[in-house]
């Protein structure tokens, strides 16, 4: 069983128990977060497919912590103008495990 959720504006292939990383959410650590955005939803080979969402579907999870990223290095450099410019940056993340998928 699996299903296609959307997460913070991103869209993930899920399922049970699974652990994931997202955006960052707006949620404490160990507190219970539910999504009703699903957008399809496999059970034993029977597909379910919304439009957009599939009714009364919803995926529950729990935050199990806050993090950063990895960091990124964007260098930016003209030849023979003297400029070179380096920055980094690091996305706030939140790591979360799927309890279950509500139909």
């Amino acid at each position: 069983m699996y299903a296609i959720v959307e997460i913070a504006g991103q869209q993930f292939k899920i399922e049970k128990e699974m652990k994931l990383f997202v955006h960052r959410l707006k949620a404490e650590e160990g507190s219970q977060v539910s999504f009703d955005r699903v957008m399809l939803v496999d059970i034993d080979g029977t597909v379910k497919v919304g439009a957009p969402t599939v009714k009364g579907a919803s995926v529950s999870a729990t935050v199990l912590h806050h993090l950063k990223g990895d960091k990124v290095l964007v260098f930016k450099k003209k030849r023979r103008k003297s400029y070179q410019k380096m920055n980094g940056h690091r996305q706030y993340l939140t790591s979360i495990q799927i309890n279950d998928i509500i139909i």
